[in-house]
């Protein structure tokens, strides 16, 4: 993957805007578990970041996928990550379905101002019994008139407590759990939406998390998005950019975690040289760069890939995999580095060890991973015919 003066032009102006206006207030935002979304993205949208790959007929630049994984990179060098997964969860989880199945209509009233930052969405797929298991879910929507009634229930909603909208997954058939599901847009200031409670979470904690009750949530049958029943296929589409925009976000955070060990390792002194000057942890902080390395070529190939136009579900499952045990990897090692430093809550490796853990939950765990990994390859184990069953 080839960056040219616009990917680099892209990148220097976000990395200035993450100095300027989202690092300076990211410990307060840590603390106060929440950070001001709708005023944020309003100065994002001003700037054009928060449509990057959208339609310009709706406010977006139409670039291709490698801006997005540039942007998602440079946005791993925010000092908080949960303020960077909310505004991943805006640009690349909630809006691409909307975008290249939506009608015009809904692109109008939902995606136009979230690109132009005016509105704050979130994505509802997973629930308390169905998180990686999406075709678990159990929300359902009928139709009684001209509405959706939608009832159930979502867990683990980033952006939940200030979104004014939801790209909800809900079951709106009966028969095969791949094909009874359709991606609905719900207002959440519609009657019978309850914001039940803000999660606290072990990390990410300057993004609100939320868990929602819909009790008879009445929406035009028109904010289906594209044809009833393609849902969940909407879904497993929109889950190939998440995962790539995940992989490379977590890279501009190992960048980072490891950028601060050499400086901390490199001052710190222990029996009489540095701590960096110890061999293991010199060599092993190359071996780490190393990997860092081998997830970027990975990543930058899945994401080329793509812009071509090809099916990257198992480089893109790979990427995903790749990138949450190492970031589980070299968070570890390198809090070891930084020794009782490193165990105190407002160092900066002790937040990207907490913030890390996550990549390997969300967005689909590694187990999920693997076995889309194994499907793809063909390794799975083939299912025995029943005793009786014709040839």
């Amino acid at each position: 993957m080839k960056f040219t003066d616009e990917h680099v032009q892209l990148q220097d102006t976000l990395q200035k805007f993450i100095d300027r206006e989202i690092n300076p207030y990211a410990d307060a935002w840590e603390e106060a578990e929440i950070f001001p979304a709708h005023e944020l993205f309003k100065k994002m949208g001003d700037h054009g970041f928060l449509g990057v790959t959208k339609p310009e007929a709706y406010g977006g630049m139409e670039l291709d996928y490698s801006y997005s994984v540039l942007m998602a990179e440079t946005l791993g060098r925010v000092h908080a990550g949960g303020v960077a997964m909310a505004v991943g969860v805006q640009t690349d989880m909630c809006t691409p379905a909307l975008a290249k199945f939506g009608s015009p209509e809904l692109k109008a009233e939902y995606l136009a101002p979230s690109i132009a930052g005016d509105r704050v969405g979130c994505i509802g797929v997973s629930e308390p019994a169905a998180g990686s298991d999406v075709a678990a879910i159990k929300t359902h929507a009928r139709i009684e008139g001209g509405d959706w009634v939608i009832n159930g229930g979502k867990m683990w909603i980033t952006n939940g407590m200030q979104a004014d909208w939801m790209c909800c997954l809900a079951n709106t058939s009966e028969g095969h759990p791949h094909r009874n599901k359709s991606l609905i847009i719900v207002p959440m200031d519609a009657k019978g939406v309850e914001r039940a409670r803000k999660l606290k979470k072990m990390g990410m904690c300057s993004s609100d998390t939320a868990q929602i009750f819909f009790d008879d949530v009445r929406v035009p049958v028109g904010n289906v998005i594209g044809q009833q029943g393609h849902g969940f296929t909407f879904q497993m589409i929109q889950f190939q950019e998440e995962r790539l925009w995940g992989a490379a976000n977590v890279l501009g955070g190992l960048d980072q975690a490891l950028e601060a060990t050499l400086e901390y390792t490199r001052d710190r002194q222990i029996f009489g040289k540095s701590v960096l000057d110890h061999q293991w942890v010199h060599f092993k902080l190359a071996e780490l760069a190393t990997e860092i390395e081998c997830l970027r070529a990975l990543t930058y190939r899945a994401t080329e890939l793509y812009v071509s136009g090809k099916d990257v579900t198992k480089l893109a499952s790979m990427a995903k995999l790749k990138a949450g045990r190492l970031a589980r990897e070299v968070a570890d090692t390198c809090l070891q580095f930084w020794g009782g430093m490193g165990y105190m809550w407002e160092s900066k490796i002790s937040r990207f060890f907490r913030d890390g853990r996550l990549v390997s939950i969300g967005g689909g765990a590694d187990e999920v991973m693997m076995s889309i990994i194994c499907k793809l390859m063909g390794t799975l184990p083939r299912r025995k015919k029943k005793e009786g069953a014709s040839a």
